[in-house]
């Protein structure tokens, strides 16, 4: 039971990473920390609705 969810931003606002999770085993929202090109460094990227 794996969903597609889509990874934004916190600072910059954008969405780029594409990515999967279990529902069943994580239902509350991802927060992964991934590279920003805008920001040229690592920053933390959440899960949108």
């Amino acid at each position: 039971m794996r969903q597609n969810i889509i990874l934004e931003c916190v600072e910059t606002g954008e969405r780029l990473y594409l990515t999967s999770k279990n529902k069943r085993n994580t239902p509350e929202r991802l927060e992964l920390k991934k590279y920003s090109p805008k920001l040229k460094r690592k920053a933390l990227f959440r899960e949108t609705k």
